[in-house]
């Protein structure tokens, strides 16, 4: 009787897939309890977006969070999604900060590190596979799957192979969109196992499409030693198939699973109650998403994706971007939609969109995956976009990016220091994400002295909120208008400023209210007016420099007096967790910088005056 091995990935890509990664440590400690008592081969609780989600919008120290769960997890191995030198972030990291993370995760509780690069692009796997392996730690070698003329089944026996040869303990497939049919896995792991019979493989399927539960199927019944599963009351939608079902299933085929269900479906119970708390982020429709086997984002990305969306108000453009998404991929060569492709991809989509002209605006992380600092391509990228974005710049696919990368951290580690980094676990979140891991320093020395709560107000849980339409139509005299809010300005001795959308026109009004109430559940209370922040002007030269998106200023590259030249790189701005680099559109000097960095900002807004250079 054939044993199969069963993760529960519940904790990790079962909450990013369904609920926008939001769920907080202590929600999850108890079901963890119950998960540990369970059998399960290892238990999949950290990495992926849980890092920086943590940081960025729960407040919480992702160290912690790992040291806690190690403190519950007595029986079971816990595992974790390492994105090879993008580690948990998006952009490559030097080796230094890939070996200090992976040594930081090893001892703080991580056994098993599931390791995978979005191009399949082993040498960027290279180091962090060499590092877990070297404290002790086991590999699963991921292979990232997509549908493409190049993501054959030879293609990916190539890069086992490459896997194998590192030292890879497991080789494991990813399919993190859901695209994995039940031929495909059985051709696969077919392939997979004839080559490589002493190795075990990894299936990991998402049920997006309802594929996952044939696929799994076939998978095992080809020679997939492992799966992965969630328990029932966080599966399928974007998710994972519900592992008391597929446990079920492998039984009365015969295959021996040391899975007690009883305790499986105890935790899934107790997590049925804590997901009504996430009710503001469950926002999934509750049938599969066939599209995705057209645009092939993937399950943790399409939640947070609508997320972004909204807090752009946007998200009736949802459509026309996945449309978009599946032109961006073919232009840049088909690369797998899984972090941070995926949202290099979604972003510049997004951007396609809202500028009404393909490659107008292309966000830095873009221009880096061209030029091949994110790796190689799994297939040529289209040259009239190669040359669009970068110019007469050439690529350099045939260099490691990490290769071009110094040491950094401890080049950082005293600006860590001021910033409020006080162990060594919080120098690398500040190596990771400077500005997001500052904003939690500060908001944790905020706590400890009482000036704020423990929970951010806006992660709160109350009582469902009173609704504000963000989006209508209004007749005026017979004539209809559409109107949506696009972001919020500052306050004049005028009133309130905001950026609407009339008609697909942006137009910044004032409001003037005569009586203000903050919504607190049901409760009503007068409110205070906030303090009266200088307003930024709306743009009325050529060098006065905006913004394409509203976001968050992350960096400014210039100072008052400098000059620039037609292209340079002002400053940075944030959003949908990609870097937009905002570029002079002429020669001449910095007059005036209006924002500083952690400052948010929206479109139509002077961020920089640029004095023209004058000819002759």
């Amino acid at each position: 009787m054939r044993e199969i091995l069963v993760t529960d990935v519940s904790l990790r890509d079962g909450i990013q897939s369904l609920l926008a990664t939001r769920v907080r440590t202590e929600d999850m400690l108890e079901v963890l309890e119950v998960l540990d008592r369970c059998g399960f081969w290892s238990l999949e609780v950290w990495g992926g977006a849980t890092f920086d989600v943590c940081l960025r919008y729960l407040k919480e120290d992702p160290w912690e969070r790992l040291r806690k769960f190690k403190d519950v997890a007595k029986n079971t191995k816990l595992e974790m999604l390492l994105r090879g030198q993008n580690i948990v972030g998006y952009r490559h990291y030097p080796d230094d900060v890939v070996e200090a993370f992976i040594k930081k995760a090893y001892d703080n509780g991580i056994e098993v590190f599931r390791i995978f690069d979005a191009l399949n692009d082993t040498r960027n796997m290279r180091k962090s596979i060499e590092t877990a392996k070297k404290v002790g730690a086991i590999v699963k070698g991921v292979l990232s799957y997509a549908i493409s003329p190049v993501h054959t089944v030879e293609y990916y026996v190539k890069i086992a192979k490459e896997l194998v040869d590192m030292g890879a303990d497991i080789i494991s497939i990813k399919d993190q969109a859901g695209l994995l049919s039940p031929k495909m896995a059985y051709d696969l792991v077919s392939a997979l196992k004839s080559e490589f019979p002493e190795y075990p493989v990894h299936l990991h399927t998402q049920t997006t499409a309802d594929l996952a539960e044939m696929a799994q199927l076939k998978g095992v019944e080809a020679g997939a030693d492992m799966i992965d599963t969630v328990f029932y009351s966080l599966s399928c939608q974007t998710s994972h198939p519900p592992g008391e079902t597929m446990i079920y299933v492998l039984r009365e085929f015969g295959y021996k699973v040391n899975v007690n269900t009883e305790l499986y479906k105890k935790a899934g119970d107790i997590f049925k109650e804590i997901r009504k708390k996430y009710g503001k982020f469950d926002v999934l429709p509750p049938y599969p998403d066939v599209g995705v086997l057209i645009h092939q984002i993937p399950g943790g990305m399409i939640t947070n994706f609508i997320n972004q969306l909204k807090e752009q108000n946007l998200e009736d453009k949802l459509e026309e971007v996945l449309k978009e998404v599946s032109r961006v991929r073919e232009d840049l060569g088909y690369p797998p939609l899984v972090t941070p492709t995926s949202q290099i991809i979604g972003t510049q989509a997004f951007m396609n969109v809202i500028h009404g002209e393909r490659y107008k605006v292309v966000t830095k992380e873009t221009k880096d995956y061209v030029k091949g600092l994110y790796g190689r391509p799994p297939a040529p990228i289209k040259e009239e976009v190669l040359r669009k974005v970068l110019g007469d710049e050439e690529p350099i696919y045939h260099i490691r990016p990490a290769d071009l990368l110094e040491p950094e951290l401890e080049k950082i580690r005293e600006e860590a220091i001021k910033a409020g980094a006080k162990t060594e676990e919080d120098i690398i979140s500040y190596a990771l994400f400077p500005v997001v891991a500052k904003e939690f320093f500060e908001w944790r020395e905020k706590v400890k002295r009482g000036e704020v709560p423990p929970v951010p107000v806006e992660e709160e849980e109350t009582s469902p909120p009173q609704k504000a339409p963000v989006e209508f139509n209004i007749t005026v005299h017979g004539e209809q208008y559409h109107v949506q809010i696009a972001g919020k300005g500052e306050e004049t001795s005028e009133g309130k400023t905001f950026f609407i959308r009339l008609d697909g026109r942006l137009e910044e009004v004032v409001l003037q209210p005569i009586r203000e109430v903050e919504v607190t559940g049901t409760e009503y209370e007068l409110s205070e007016s906030a303090p009266v922040k200088p307003k930024r002007p709306k743009p009325r030269d050529v060098g006065d420099i905006t913004s394409p998106i509203s976001g968050k200023v992350v960096n400014i590259k210039v100072s008052v007096g400098q000059e620039v030249k037609e292209g340079d790189v002002l400053l940075v701005v944030e959003a949908m967790k990609m870097e937009n680099e905002i570029h002079s559109p002429i020669d001449g000097v910095v007059e005036e910088i209006l924002v500083q960095v952690g400052e948010d900002v929206n479109p139509d807004e002077v961020l920089i005056r640029i004095k023209p250079k004058k000819v002759g």
